[in-house]
């Protein structure tokens, strides 16, 4: 695959994520509902849960070539704490990078990207938040520690707002590409997902 098609596979995912992040928004306006509270925070923490899976895989699906080579098995790959293991041990910039973009001072220049330095979702806020809606989809043992679903009704507002700040804008990066990938969630053009490169010299193309 070119590198277009794997940002158009890129891109197709993280439109999928944003039907899940409806989902969830849905059911915290109580749009939506299972009947039950804590079936509702269930539910929700299924959709976090997937979405960070789809964060992880959409980086193997850009970094495929890569990754194939130490993993033959790639196809079955699903468990996100894993896959991004995996990833940083082969191309240690594939986690998507926040931006925001600003108006420049170069006339020449419509906008210009400045790094996000707080407040979205790390690396390492992906593995807690991933382990955490884990443990609330299996059925609670009587004889162990009670879940605290209050802690969690609380929490999850956070944790979309941390992933909304990761993805909104973000670059992305290929083991052995020159090129930046910036990616658009929400394209003013039509609010859909598209994906940007930016080579060397400065030409854009839109995918």
């Amino acid at each position: 695959m070119t590198a277009e098609s794997d940002i158009a596979s890129y891109c197709s995912i993280m439109e999928e994520i944003k039907k899940r992040d409806l989902v969830i928004r849905g059911i915290i306006s109580r749009k939506y509902t299972t009947a039950f509270n804590i079936t509702n925070l269930e539910s929700i923490c299924l959709q976090v849960r997937k979405i960070l899976e789809l964060i992880a895989l959409g980086s193997m699906v850009v970094n495929k070539e890569e990754f194939s080579k130490y993993h033959k098995d790639f196809h079955a790959h699903w468990h996100g704490g894993r896959i991004l293991k995996n990833l940083h041990k082969i191309n240690p910039n594939f986690y998507p990078k926040p931006v925001m973009e600003v108006p420049s001072s170069n006339p020449k220049i419509k906008s210009e990207l400045i790094n996000i330095e707080s407040g979205f979702l790390t690396e390492s806020d992906f593995v807690k938040v991933y382990e955490k809606c884990g443990k609330i989809l299996h059925a609670e043992n009587p004889f162990g520690v009670k879940t605290d679903y209050s802690w969690y009704e609380k929490q999850i507002i956070d944790w979309m707002n941390k992933i909304v700040k990761l993805l909104s804008i973000h670059n992305i990066t290929l083991l052995n590409d020159p090129n930046m990938y910036l990616i658009h969630m929400r394209d003013e053009k039509d609010n859909k997902v598209h994906g940007y490169t930016f080579e060397p010299r400065g030409r854009e193309k839109l995918l």
